[in-house]
């Protein structure tokens, strides 16, 4: 089971994805003044500047795909509307006072999260946006009734990566119990990439992209490294269970495995990874393709002669 980050390098390439690095920061930065922020990308800094006080940004606290009751009694409304409508809330509010006339206002949720991620050296704005993101994706991975077991492609894929789904099962229980303190444990789709900047990446085979299970710290998302596409998380801060489970983090583990996962988000975001890496790759080969034919006609291309001047005619 890989349980930590197979690459510190972060890139603006979306949706490329991966995991952030065990060096960073906290979750941080809940409450702001009303002054704006200006992130300068030489300094990797956002920079305090005198602003309006009427906040313009506009990212909006998405719901639950189902009412906040739906999943009782697993996940109580009380859970929901603590959990929902206060921390998520709290996120998206505060994210729009980070943001607001900044470089980052207009920014896709997904460019926030990697511009601000910064390599690593994490921008105020960071843990608000990949909480936001992280929410919207949690709960999208629930429906009433969930639960039971994949079918499909994805069921094949994870019994070739895991061995059987009783096994990624224990995985993936693992790694969301022993995540210390805050954070997410994660089912991805990995590319078989080399994030070396000087490399040519080889080619690669259905059977080197494969099934990981991660966990990461407090806002950490798979935006932030490279080539892993997120397929299924789960929540481990202690909100997230506190009012249902107290500190049964395990139980918690185990009914959400059990009763409430939607292997069919999963299976869909299992092919739209497939269809994205599909289109990169074709997108490669023909600059390739290019590149060999433009060289292949330079050489082609005489050489003229050049003739020494004489003095006789």
């Amino acid at each position: 089971m890989k349980l930590l980050s197979p690459s510190a390098t972060a890139t603006s390439s979306l949706p490329s994805s991966a995991f952030l690095p065990s060096h960073s920061n906290g979750f941080q930065n809940l409450g702001f003044s009303s002054a704006t922020f200006k992130f300068s990308k030489n300094k990797g800094r956002c920079i305090r500047k005198a602003g309006s006080t009427n906040i313009t940004a506009k990212f909006e606290l998405k719901p639950p795909p189902y009412p906040l009751d739906a999943l009782e009694p697993i996940m109580s409304r009380d859970t929901f509307e603590y959990h929902w409508g206060k921390h998520h809330r709290a996120y998206v509010d505060n994210l729009n006072k980070q943001i607001d006339e900044t470089d980052l206002d207009g920014k896709s949720l997904e460019e926030t999260i990697v511009i601000a991620y910064n390599n690593g050296d994490i921008l105020p704005a960071f843990n608000n946006a990949a909480q936001v993101w992280n929410h919207d994706f949690f709960w999208e991975s629930m429906k009433p009734g969930g639960g039971g077991k994949p079918s499909g492609e994805l069921l094949k894929l994870i019994e070739r990566d895991f061995g059987s789904f009783e096994k990624f099962v224990e995985q993936f229980k693992l790694a969301a119990a022993t995540q210390f303190g805050s954070g997410w444990a994660w089912l991805a789709y990995k590319e078989s990439r080399l994030d070396v900047g000087n490399a040519v990446n080889p080619l690669a085979t259905e059977e080197d992209k494969k099934l990981v299970v991660l966990k990461s710290p407090n806002a950490v998302n798979p935006l932030v490294w490279n080539h892993h596409h997120p397929l299924l998380t789960i929540d481990v801060w202690e909100h997230a269970y506190y009012l249902d489970y107290q500190n049964r983090r395990p139980d918690y583990i185990s009914v959400f495995m059990d009763k409430l996962v939607s292997w069919e988000a999963v299976s869909s975001r299992l092919e739209k990874a497939k269809a994205i890496i599909a289109e990169r790759e074709r997108e490669e080969e023909e600059k390739r393709r290019e590149e060999e034919e433009k060289s292949t006609t330079d050489e082609a291309e005489p050489t003229p002669e050049i003739f020494a001047d004489s003095d006789t005619d």
